[in-house]
């Protein structure tokens, strides 16, 4: 393909995705249990005014995100499957990629803001109605939301810059940024400096970090309570959080951390899969399983 055919490119085929009926299947099984497990969670947090606290609030956002990301990353795959389309424009594929990042960030920072909630909460109880009053939640949601966008204002403006593509075809089931580069043929290593140092240093380590100092201090005060019911009660109120803020990472340490030198698409494909099917699925379950303010939420909603 010739360099002036490569620039007149205005649309991708979406190769990646399967034709195997099971694969639908189990993958719009687990879109419609994220769905009906975050879509519950929400409802929960609405609804039961045992749940209209700082910490439910930020879940019924977090809950909101997953059901955003899971739905952009497998809407075309449903599309292919109902009417056989595949092709998505270029300006299409960069709103998705901008949003899904975006949405991703914003869910970063909201886990960096439930572990304020839960610091607070355990290091600083007397204060906690103080600190984190709903004017104050809503404050930081909002915050996190103009963080995301100025964080990627910059990648926003030099993506809408590339013109060049070797290929309209995209081995992925989705826009993802790494399939995405991969095809231009536009000098793209100011991009990949500025997905290394803003994506991975300020959007990825940064929360990561304040994450981390919050349960440091939220371990050493469960470790100066006396009673082992105590430590326990502690402990058992960041568990959740704390489950999801590891399924989190991990899942996004594997996608994008991997050196490219080592990357391999067929395993990226999976990797995104793993984390926009896996990470937003199991948030709703880790939150029922181990959380006992939900599960008597549902109790309530089950006897009424």
């Amino acid at each position: 393909m010739d360099h002036k055919n490569v620039s007149l490119i205005t649309y991708f085929f979406i190769t990646g995705i399967s034709d195997d009926p099971f694969v639908f299947l189990l993958v719009l099984l687990i879109y419609l249990m994220t769905l009906g497990g975050n879509i519950t969670i929400f409802l929960l947090i609405c609804f039961d005014n045992h749940l209209h606290t700082p910490m439910y609030f930020f879940l019924a956002n977090l809950s909101i995100l997953d059901i955003s990301c899971s739905t952009i990353t497998f809407h075309k795959i449903f599309t292919y499957f109902i009417s056989g389309d595949n092709i998505v424009s270029v300006h299409q594929c960069l709103v998705q990629i901008i949003v899904f990042l975006l949405f991703s960030c914003y869910e970063l920072l909201v886990l960096a803001v439930m572990g304020y909630d839960r610091y607070v909460a355990i290091c600083k109880p007397l204060h906690y109605n103080l600190l984190m009053n709903f004017k104050r939640c809503a404050l930081l949601v909002v915050i996190c939301w103009i963080c995301g966008i100025f964080e990627y204002l910059t990648f926003i403006i030099e993506i809408f810059k590339l013109t060049c593509f070797k290929s309209n075809k995209m081995d992925h089931f989705f826009c993802d940024i790494i399939p995405f580069l991969n095809l231009t043929c536009n000098d793209i290593s100011f991009l990949q400096l500025y997905i290394y140092i803003v994506g991975g240093l300020v959007v990825g380590f940064i929360p990561f970090f304040l994450i981390f100092i919050s349960y440091i201090f939220i371990i050493g005060t469960i470790l100066s309570i006396r009673s082992s019911t105590g430590r326990r009660k502690a402990f058992y109120t960041c568990s959740s959080h704390l489950t999801v803020v590891i399924c989190f990472y991990t899942s996004l340490s594997l996608q994008y951390v991997t050196p490219s030198s080592a990357r391999n698409l067929d395993i990226s494909k999976y990797l995104s899969l793993l984390n926009g099917a896996a990470v937003p699925f199991l948030n709703p379950l880790i939150y029922s399983l181990k959380n006992k303010d939900v599960k008597a939420a549902i109790r309530r909603s089950m006897r009424r």
